[in-house]
């Protein structure tokens, strides 16, 4: 059985991201500037969890595991918080498709 490990790319996107949402309470993305979000994942472990599903998901990496969106896949979860703090979309953005939060 082959095993594979993420790159140190793809360790790292994720690394970044956690770091916003646990360490400094924040995605840290402009979209949600003037927002006030910075409790609400904290508040409910399961939007939380969302959050990373959506980051996740939307990452995608090349054939050497090489992260080649991850500015794409924080601004999809920046997207979803943003909808999940205000009730609607920003300006411009297109809704999320199911597959983006999926839990698996």
């Amino acid at each position: 059985m082959t095993t594979a490990r993420l790159s140190p790319g793809a360790s790292g996107a994720i690394r970044r991201f956690a770091g916003w949402v646990v360490a400094r309470g924040s995605v840290g993305h402009p979209l949600l500037d003037g927002i006030e979000y910075r409790q609400t994942p904290a508040d409910e472990p399961t939007a939380r969890e969302t959050l990373f599903a959506i980051f996740a998901n939307v990452l995608e990496l090349g054939e050497d595991g090489e992260p080649l969106n991850e500015q794409h896949a924080e601004r999809r979860a920046a997207t979803w918080l943003f909808r999940y703090c205000t009730g609607r979309l920003p300006e411009g953005e297109p809704p999320l498709a199911g597959w983006e939060a999926e839990l698996y």
